[in-house]
């Protein structure tokens, strides 16, 4: 397992570490507040809801915590200069022992509250068995991501792994997670520009060879829009013509937040409410032709899907 040191400045680490993430090599973890409100207030994300993984054995992750191909206006992270890619990776073993043993760190302090969580409760937090490849960085951007998503699930775990997209290649050559987002954030090109902020200039071409990819991938496919108030939320043809290309299961369409860095970039007025992401949602649909089947308005996400029913995983 290499030092985070030979990966990231001393600055971009002290950042991670004042955030609360765990950082090992060029990995990370930290604990959703889904998570811990799952632990200790019963209160589950949306993902739970929706899908039925337990919020409470999430294992929010990522193995590449700094390295990105877009600096999106709506991230939390500083969009400081893009790290030197590294040219030596953890084995897919090391990082999912080392992020299973972080995160049992991370869940230490909850030990005083056993009798109130409950001691099986606890046990199984402290084993989890979802990882959401999610927390920060473009995962396709690790080389070994397809033999670490098989280890994952020869350990009985799910996965959820989000993507930009913009790794076709990667994607359609990978094994499959158990399910895959890809972030749709612009329905045209100079939008993508704007919003996205990609570093190198066939990105909208990349992405949309992924859109068009997709049907063809043997997983649970979702489309993920963070909508952002006075940026993105318009548009809404274009949006579905480009959602019928990917002919996704799921089409989620969830609120900008205003937090981290992304408050340097954007202003709260960007962060809709959830009647606005209802609305935009059902503005797309009308293109569509999906179901609306759910919603969480404390995360302001609302959920369109070709099934109306049998959703969760296993289902």
């Amino acid at each position: 397992m290499h030092n985070p040191n030979e990966y990231f400045n001393k600055e971009l680490i002290t950042m991670f570490k004042r955030q609360q993430y765990k950082l090992f090599g060029h990995s990370a973890v930290k604990l959703c507040h889904w998570t811990k409100s799952a632990i200790y207030r019963n209160k589950p994300c949306y993902k739970q809801r929706f899908y039925g993984i337990q919020s409470y054995r999430c294992l929010q992750f990522t193995p590449t915590v700094a390295f990105c191909d877009q600096n999106c206006t709506f991230c939390w992270r500083p969009l400081t200069t893009f790290p030197k890619f590294p040219k030596q990776f953890d084995s897919p073993e090391e990082i999912i022992e080392e992020a299973i043993k972080q995160q049992r760190g991370l869940l230490s302090g909850y030990g005083e509250f056993r009798e109130k969580i409950g001691k099986k409760k606890l046990q199984e937090a402290n084993n989890p068995n979802n990882a959401a490849i999610s927390l920060s960085g473009e995962p396709t951007l690790y080389p070994k991501i397809s033999d670490l998503i098989q280890e994952f699930h020869k350990r009985q775990f799910t996965t959820f792994l989000v993507s930009n997209g913009l790794h076709p290649k990667v994607l359609s050559e990978m094994h499959m997670p158990t399910q895959l987002y890809v972030s749709l954030e612009a329905p045209n090109q100079e939008m993508h520009k704007e919003i996205n902020a990609p570093i190198f200039k066939n990105s909208w071409a990349l992405l949309n060879e992924t859109l068009a990819l997709l049907p063809s991938l043997k997983t649970r496919r979702t489309i993920r829009i963070t909508a952002i108030k006075g940026k993105n939320m318009s548009n809404e043809r274009e949006f579905a013509s480009l959602i019928q290309r990917a002919e996704p299961d799921f089409l989620e369409i969830k609120a900008y937040m205003f937090v981290g860095y992304s408050r340097k970039r954007l202003k709260i007025e960007n962060m809709p409410l959830h009647s606005e992401v209802r609305q935009f949602a059902e503005k797309i649909n009308k293109h569509l032709n999906y179901n609306l089947v759910d919603e969480s308005k404390p995360s302001r996400v609302v959920l369109l899907s070709k099934k109306k029913s049998n959703l969760k995983i296993g289902s």
